[in-house]
């Protein structure tokens, strides 16, 4: 192919492409250093306004990284290379100020590149205009004659990041990843948000630092003069081979992910008294006015305060999560037969299904118009219980299932956004205008089948979990919807895999959870009022959705539960990290979605569903990662159930003894060695660090604690209180717990 039908395929290029081409063809680029990287040629060059890394495979094309950006030219240049060639230092100054540029190579995983670059501005500096920063290059340095494909970029505020792939070279596969939390000075100097700064347009990628909008009378908030600001830190991981198939494709993205991952500064956790919170929840559930409303005889719960119909999504997500603490804890908790005692209102005799809204619903609400995922996500909950044993629970869901596939095989595993379920005429075809409906529910409806095939043994459920996972095959990073499902899905295809010993179940897991990870928020903001409350690792709600959102945030924690406990060591690792981090922090960030646990200032005036009030233990349903204010969507009570989610899988009681163990990973397993000793295993990442605390319960004091690694490593405590006692342990591996001889002596 010519090189004028080449560049034809290209909708257009920048200037920054144009100048970058004519210094490479001119060759005019001084270099300043070279560094190792498997098999990979990596140069730093100075060029006319930048400084470049440019990174080669022998006669297969490279990748140009405009690491620093000095416009007018950088002068007095101080350069030190690392004696082993995997690191260089740069220090300069340009017309803006005074630069340091940190150029470092790892082959720990992954080959990986980090480009950190800062700058003292030597006046208050304002930013109109930053080129972006990556470009593929082709034959003799070209990029007009790269040829790939971005498969992943940034999407909104979340992490920042562009996957690609060089085919022509066959360069191979990049991982592009800003690290934004290292720029939050920058963010909140400039007033401005990283909202999908991290894309482009071939050959033009990278991050596309933010910047005031441009208009007559320009926002003058400048960088302050004289003070240090990160303006860059990227990350870079590369792989030899290009896509081929999506589940390829999602595998290298999960990998790649995990190297990124690895080099981060990772956020301190807390310990959260989750079981705390779940016993003020459930009082609260039982006595708040605004909690319930009555009909038929029974108590109904509204999804949020003194608002909207009671539906049975939410009775269904309340049910499970206080049957799993009431298991738990072991007691009866009375609630939970209120709740069970009006599930059969939602019963459809005739259509055989469960109904969203009861019978006697108002006008305001079309009681035939369900959401795809509202049909199956109740059932996912019936199904849980039935499991456990719940005879009522196990009657509706068995009787609901003739429907569920009907509705499977009229939309053919590609359900729209709302339908009727009298006739399944549509209501909503599309999220937007690319088509799609709820592309993940697929992934929900097979756990449902692989329930009703574990309850029954009936063949044919397994047969449509396959169908439902197939259905779903070249959605890509397309696939995710809805986060919770994506988890959900995710959880389908690991449970297939261990049920029909089909590795090909696995390697589409990959797909899911590469999808999911792709809208998380792996960088800590502290924009406006984000700075109070964590949102690192926050997952949002929706493929394009604005907000974290606490269901989606405990329920995909619950669905990675049934993933991990479900996998074997076939797992990749970087997998396996990712997960468990993510569950980490989903203890630590879901405190703040109540709104006694942020202050009153944080929250918004206004909730488009009901109201706030602060003395509910209800958590908000939304927090922003460009600190917007809190709750704009409204305090749910559909949610509540996230604390006994929480604390019913992260809380372990010992019997005998005066405390719990409380763990931010997942136990596996645990053994009770002696009277006054116990070991746990641990399946977290590799390198990885699990926090554990030892929580005092009952009036006797908290004894003496040993606590050891596999390894017989003593660790010691971080935090020590009258109640408490917190240790950081290996994520991966045994833990073995020792106490003192239990003391009568109270407290």
């Amino acid at each position: 192919m010519d090189v004028k039908t080449r560049a034809a395929e290209i909708p257009g290029v920048s200037a920054s492409v144009l100048t970058l081409k004519a210094e490479l063809d001119a060759k005019s680029m001084r270099e300043l250093g070279t560094l190792t990287l498997a098999g990979r040629d990596v140069r730093v060059l100075e060029g006319r306004d930048a400084i470049w890394v440019i990174v080669r495979r022998d006669g297969l094309g490279g990748i140009a990284f405009r690491a620093a950006h000095t416009p007018g030219g950088a002068v007095r240049i101080k350069i030190h290379v690392d004696p082993t060639r995997t690191s260089l230092t740069i220090a300069m100054d340009s017309a803006q100020g005074r630069h340091s540029l940190t150029v470092t190579a790892y082959e720990d995983t992954l080959p990986t590149l980090r480009f950190t670059a800062k700058l003292i501005p030597a006046a208050r500096l304002l930013i109109a205009f930053q080129p972006r920063d990556v470009y593929p290059l082709g034959p003799d340095d070209d990029p007009l004659e790269a040829r790939g494909k971005v498969e992943a970029a940034q999407r909104g505020l979340n992490s920042g990041l562009a996957f690609f792939h060089l085919d022509e070279p066959a360069f191979g596969s990049v991982l592009y990843f800003q690290n934004l939390t290292a720029m939050n000075d920058y963010f909140v100097a400039t007033k401005t948000t990283p909202d999908t700064a991290v894309g482009g347009v071939w050959p033009e990628l990278g991050y596309l630092p933010p910047t005031p909008a441009q208009t007559g009378t320009p926002a003058i908030d400048p960088l302050p003069a004289g003070q240090e600001v990160t303006v860059s830190d990227a990350i870079v991981v590369f792989h030899d081979d290009a896509t081929s198939n999506e589940q390829d494709s999602a595998l290298r993205f999960v990998q790649m992910q995990g190297a990124a991952y690895r080099l981060l500064d990772l956020p301190t956790t807390e310990f959260r008294d989750w079981v705390a919170r779940s016993e003020t929840t459930i009082r609260d559930l039982d006595t708040a006015p605004e909690a319930t409303i009555s009909h038929y005889g029974h108590r109904y719960f509204h999804p949020y305060t003194a608002t909207e119909y009671p539906d049975i999504m939410v009775q269904m997500s309340l049910l499970s999560a206080i049957s799993n603490f009431a298991d738990w804890k072991g007691e009866h908790v009375a609630l939970a037969d209120d709740i069970r005692a009006g599930l059969g209102k939602f019963h459809d005799t005739k259509l055989k299904t469960m109904r969203r809204y009861l019978p006697n619903v108002g006008k305001d609400k079309d009681k035939n118009a369900v959401d795809s995922w509202y049909l199956y996500h109740p059932l996912l909950n019936l199904g849980h219980l039935a499991t456990d044993g719940d005879a009522k629970a196990k009657r509706l869901f068995t009787s609901s299932l003739e429907f569920a596939i009907k509705a499977a095989h009229h939309f053919d595993y590609a359900w729209p956004i709302q339908f009727k379920v009298t006739d399944f005429s549509v209501i909503v075809e599309a999220r937007n205008d690319d088509g799609l409906g709820q592309t993940d529910v697929g992934g929900l409806y097979a756990y449902v089948m692989l329930q009703a095939f574990h309850l029954t043994d009936d063949k044919r459920y397994l047969d449509e979990a396959r169908k439902a996972i197939d259905a779903a095959r070249g959605m890509r990073f397309e696939l995710n919807y809805q986060a919770n499902l994506t988890a959900w899905g995710a959880a389908a295809c690991m449970r297939l895999s261990r049920v029909t010993n089909e590795r090909y179940y696995l390697e589409q897991s990959y797909v899911y959870l590469a999808s999911f990870f792709h809208n998380t928020a792996i960088w800590e903001s502290r924009i406006k009022g984000a700075a109070h409350y964590s949102n690192f690792l926050g997952v949002t709600c929706l493929h394009d959705g604005p907000y974290m959102a606490i269901y989606e945030c405990f329920d995909s924690f619950a669905a990675f539960e049934r993933y991990l406990k479900d996998s074997g060591p076939d797992l990749d690792p970087a997998a396996r990290m990712l997960i468990s981090e993510y569950c980490k922090y989903a203890l630590h960030r879901a405190w703040f979605y109540y709104p006694d646990a942020l202050s009153k200032d944080l929250l918004a005036d206004e909730q488009r569903n009901g109201h706030i009030d602060r003395k509910l233990s209800f958590p908000l349903e939304d927090l922003y990662h460009d600190g917007q204010p809190a709750g704009q969507v409204g305090q749910e009570i559909y949610g509540a159930g996230a604390a006994m989610v929480f604390a019913s899988r992260a809380f372990h009681d010992i019997a005998d003894a005066p405390f719990r163990l409380f763990c931010d990973h997942f136990v596996m397993t645990m053994e009770r060695n002696s009277a006054a000793s116990i070991s746990f295993r641990l399946d977290g990442g590799d390198g990885c660090l699990a926090s554990i605390s030892l929580v005092r319960t009952g009036r006797r004091k908290l004894p003496n604690f040993v606590v050891e690694t596999a390894t017989g490593d003593r660790v010691r405590a971080r935090k020590t209180t009258a109640n408490r006692v917190d240790f950081h342990v290996p994520a991966s591996g045994s833990v073995t717990v020792r106490w003192d001889s239990p003391q009568e002596k109270t407290a």
